[in-house]
């Protein structure tokens, strides 16, 4: 079910496919935002932080999951844009195999890292019998949260961002209903989130299988594509694991600065917890950007139109520069309105109203980063990405983090400048780089 995006306009193949992966991703999104909304109408502030701190770990090990199947999209699109439907099969049987087998060991190990990841994110203590039923359950549910984002990055590697973002719907659907279920009439609490949770993400693991085999959507693949081969292993890892370390990486930050605000006490804890989930739906723009910019760019590049790929870079950075400008411009004016969704006490939504002001902004600085990391990805270059983020962590976020959490305690407002003062950061690594790599093309090799 090969989509071509090699020809035609290219501001409408940007909006052609990050539409449908804008909403995938929103949907993906309600997960969590959900089970905090749920849990905050039925349960109290330390069942609010445990959903929070919880959902934060989850997050951490989706997105790193996402980011090592970088790899197998960027390789699934150079295959599409050169029309090697033979090299694209075995590149997707060889991604389900790999990581299905990844799903199982991280799985079993998380299993038994529960308690240092409790320990690790300085819990309140209030908090800490939530969080553990959260996690132990969620991590069970790894191999169904491994397959989702597979069949996800397989379609997306194929130009059809349709296809995930229907999946993900059924899956969302089921999230919410099952949440009020056991949240609000079986009183589960924490349980009840991540059970929700788990069990959705099953069910649409089990619908996406049957579609896909009913109307053949993976055409002329065969068994022998899902036998192991080292060179087309070697070529999805050395795209996926820098990728897979950055967001790791990132994502460590974030629970590093949760774990600053957990020890400011449990109203900055739950603060920050609710604006990073807010955080996490302005960032869909920006993320769907990076998506089709690394998809659409990786087929282009297969097809060796590089000029082409180019333009995707600069109109998605525009866009999601516009995007940013505006939604930090809006929230300046509503953010207590927005932290007010999820929670009544009025010392919350004033510290995370604070939290927002300044954090927001980074919804530009990130999307230009993020747009030239999906380009340096389709090269195969995401060593670059992973040092930008790498350095923008190292010397901005966390230090600037734990200085403001120090000595500013009287708000949350200078913690949020660290997030865009990082962006800020990797934007001028990013641009240096592009033009570095303009002078000296002989520098990529594909």
């Amino acid at each position: 079910m090969n989509k071509d995006l090699t020809t035609g306009s290219v501001f409408k193949s940007i909006i052609y496919f990050s539409l449908p992966y804008l909403l995938s991703y929103f949907l993906q999104t309600l997960y969590g935002m959900a089970d905090l909304f749920i849990i905050g109408q039925f349960n109290g502030v330390e069942s609010t932080t445990a959903v929070s701190i919880g959902s934060q770990v989850m997050h951490m090990l989706t997105v790193m999951i996402v980011g090592l199947a970088m790899g197998s999209t960027v390789i699934i699109g150079r295959a599409a844009g050169a029309k090697e439907t033979k090299q694209a099969n075995l590149a997707i049987g060889n991604t389900v195999i790999m990581f299905m087998f990844l799903s199982i060991i991280c799985m079993a190990l998380l299993l038994l890292a529960v308690k240092p990841f409790i320990y690790i994110m300085s819990t309140p203590e209030e908090a800490v019998p939530g969080t553990t039923s959260y996690l132990i359950i969620c991590f069970i549910g790894i191999p169904f949260i491994t397959a989702y984002n597979i069949i996800s990055s397989i379609f997306r590697g194929m130009g059809d961002s349709k296809s995930p973002m229907y999946f993900i719907a059924v899956a969302c659907i089921f999230n919410i209903v099952l949440d009020y279920i056991f949240i609000g009439i079986s009183r589960l609490g924490t349980a009840g989130a991540a059970l929700g949770t788990t069990l959705s993400q099953t069910i649409s693991v089990i619908i996406s299988l049957i579609v896909i085999k009913k109307r053949k959507m993976i055409p002329n693949i065969c068994l022998t594509d899902f036998k192991p081969k080292k060179e087309m292993l070697g070529s999805i890892l050395k795209i996926g694991i820098p990728v897979a370390a950055q967001d790791g990486f990132i994502q460590i930050a974030f629970i590093i600065i949760t774990i600053f605000a957990n020890q400011r006490g449990l109203n900055d804890a739950a603060a920050v917890g609710i604006v990073e989930k807010l955080i996490g739906i302005l960032f869909l723009v920006p993320s769907s950007m990076l998506s089709a910019v690394s998809a659409l760019s990786a087929q282009n590049i297969g097809a060796k139109k590089h000029d082409r790929a180019g333009q995707i870079l600069k109109y998605a950075t525009a866009i999601t520069v516009l995007f940013g400008l505006i939604i930090s411009a809006i929230m300046q004016f509503t953010a207590e309105n927005a932290v007010s969704l999820f929670t009544g006490n009025n010392e919350v939504i004033t510290l995370g109203g604070q939290y927002m002001r300044s954090y927001v902004w980074d919804c530009i600085f990130a999307g230009v980063h993020f747009c030239f990391s999906g380009y340096f990805c389709a090269y195969g270059l995401s060593i670059i990405s992973f040092i930008h983020n790498s350095l923008s962590i190292i010397c901005a976020r966390i230090p600037l983090s734990y200085i403001a959490s120090k000595y500013f305690t009287a708000s949350l407002f200078p913690m949020g400048i660290a997030a865009p003062a990082g962006s800020l950061l990797s934007v001028i690594i990013c641009i240096a780089a592009f033009i570095w790599l303009k002078k000296h093309p002989g520098k990529i090799k594909i």
